[in-house]
Formats: structure tokens, sequence, C-alpha cells
């Protein structure tokens, strides 16, 4: 028979209220984003967002981050017990987590990069990068991608290349932010000795042109990944595809100004007006209008760890239906069809 169809998602109005405000508090782009989702599919990722959003601030606020970071780990374990949490965005996590049966790895994950941002973590290669990226952003796109019910592995995977892209972005136009809060995510093999110590590097005036190429060579990364990712745009709810799009068209652009700054993330802080974001919304209508295949290269490596347990946790589907209950409709068919030929036959020796 048919796999039945999930109710729709829905919190209780207090906290969705909360929700609500959260995503209206912390980021503009994913409020704009969120806008263009079906309202179940909506009050989801605010849902999701608020977790996200205050765990982090959780952690950025901390006099104590180890200490924020076990008090963190406590919640996420009463989150998938059956203890009521005591945090509103922790309720809603907690409901989100049972609907849509998140595996609990994936904001283990998160709260790990959380942990190496607290440790002050630096990242030698463009791969330890990516697995930093992985744990804050890619863990929030898998998540999300299995909000809007799809748990194949080329879309899970061009959803985790998402999170890359997209924190890479991140890093690229935040340089000389994190440089004053003491913090160098770009990879040290691409810079000279003395920047590795990118805050004293700055404060004494040294030459930013490496910096620059670095920045640049960050975000040539995060393009090859966002034009991989888009492609798994094509394997969502149609419902869901403009919002989708819409986020990645955005954060792509944010990279497009730091080139348009000659990749000075230093001096400068790239951002996109309002009215940009509304052509990139009508672009994404559009974009989301054309079909694409998906492409179905393997996970990254920085991601496997994340997709490849939601696929093996999960039912095999066919089309949307479960595989046992696609098999079953497969021999009614058979049999049918062997029984019209047996009648068929019986007609012609009549």
């Amino acid at each position: 028979m048919l796999a039945k169809t999930p109710k729709p998602f829905a919190l209780p109005p207090e906290l969705q209220r909360s929700c609500d405000l959260a995503i209206n508090d912390g980021s503009k782009s994913f409020m704009t984003a969120s806008l263009l989702l079906p309202p179940d599919t909506r009050c989801a990722a605010r849902a999701l967002y608020a977790f996200c959003r205050n765990a982090d601030d959780l952690i950025d606020d901390a006099f104590d981050p180890q200490e924020s970071l076990e008090l963190l780990r406590n919640r996420l374990s009463v989150i998938y017990s059956t203890q009521k949490p005591v945090e509103a965005c922790d309720q809603a996590f907690a409901i989100l987590v049972k609907h849509f049966d998140i595996p609990r790895h994936l904001p283990d994950a998160l709260i790990e990069g959380f942990a190496w941002d607290a440790a002050g973590k630096r990242y030698e290669t463009l791969e330890d990068l990516k697995g930093y990226a992985a744990r804050v952003a890619s863990t929030v796109g898998v998540m999300m991608t299995l909000v809007m019910g799809q748990r194949d592995a080329a879309t899970l995977a061009r959803a985790a290349d998402l999170g890359l892209a997209m924190q890479l972005t991140n890093i690229a136009r935040d340089v000389g932010e994190d440089a004053l809060n003491a913090r160098v995510y770009l990879p040290l093999k691409w810079l000279s000795g003395d920047e590795h110590d990118l805050p004293l590097y700055l404060e004494r005036g040294g030459e930013t042109e490496n910096i620059r190429r670095a920045t640049q060579r960050l975000l040539t990364e995060a393009d090859i990944l966002y034009k991989r990712a888009l492609t798994g745009i094509a394997e969502l709810p149609f419902g869901c595809r403009i919002a989708i799009t819409s986020a990645g068209l955005i954060y792509r652009a944010i990279g497009d100004e730091v080139a348009r700054n000659r990749f000075d993330s230093i001096t400068r802080r790239a951002h996109t007006s309002t009215t940009k974001k509304l052509f990139l919304v009508g672009l994404a209508c559009l974009k989301t209008s054309l079909t694409r295949r998906c492409d179905t290269a393997p996970p990254d490596p920085a991601t496997r760890f994340l997709t490849e347990p939601c696929i093996k946790s999960m039912p095999q589907r066919v089309h949307g239906l479960d595989a046992k209950a696609a098999r079953m409709l497969e021999l009614i068919a058979l049999s049918e069809m062997r029984r019209r030929e047996n009648h068929e036959r019986s007609g012609l020796n009549a």
C-alpha cells in the first residue's frame, strides 16, 4: 500500500512565536528565505534555526565555554529523552526531532563544531577547515533536508555541499572581524608564518596581499560547491525549491561582493542590500522553473560522516513509496497482468 502521508508539522502558538522572534532577530537572510517556504516547513525551519541560534549564542557569550558546552550536551540529552525540556527553543526542537526522526549524530556534530570554536582551534588545510564547516553548517543543511522529507544519498550530499559553501563564504567575508576576536579560520598552509598570528600581524600593519589571495582561494572552492549543491534543488519538494535556491544565491552574492572589494574583507565587510536580495529571489523563481538533474557525485569526504548514517537509518524509498510497499504493488501488477493474459487465452480458445 501507499506510504502514509506525514502529518503537517506544527508547534504550540507560544513556541511558534518564540521561534519567529529568534529568526527575526538573528538572520535577515534566513528570515527572507523562510518566508518562501510552505507554512509547515517554515515552522519547522524556524524551530531548527531557533535551537541552533540559541546554542551558538550560549557558547559565544559564555564566561566559561566548557561549562556551557556541558550544559548544551545535557540539554540535548533531555531533548532526545522522554523528559520535557526547559528552554522554549529546546521544546520546539524536541518536537521537530520526534516528528522528523532527526538522528542525534547531527546535533552532536554541531555541538562538536562549537567546541572547536571554544577551544580556538585552527585549521592547517582546506580539508581540515571543511571538517569544521561540516559540523557548524552542513549539519543544519542535512537536518533541513530531512525536514523537507528528502532522505536519498544524492540530495543529502548536495545539502551538505551547500552548508560547506555557505560557511566558507562566511569565513571569507569575516576575515577581519574574526581577527579582531582572535580567531583565524583561513587554512594556515595558505598563510606565511607571520600571518598565522593574524590578529597581531594586522595590528602591526602587515601587508594583506597574501591574505586576499587566501580569501580568493576560499571563495573559488565555495563556488565549486555552490554549483554542485544547487543541482540538488531539483529533488526537493516543489514548494521548497525557491526558498532554498534563494538562500544559496543570497549567500553566493556575499562572496561576489567580497570579490568586488578585491577580496579585502579586513577593512570592509561585504553584505547584500534588500534590493539585491529581492532580485535574487526573483532569479531563484526563474532557476527553479528549469528542470535540472541532481549531481549524483558522492558526498564530500568532510561530510560523509553526516550523510551516510542518515541513509542507513531511514527506510529505502522508491518514488515516494516504501520499498516493501513498492515491491508489493509490483507483485500485484504482475498478478493482474497474468490474470488478464489467462483470460484472453481462454477467450481465444473458446
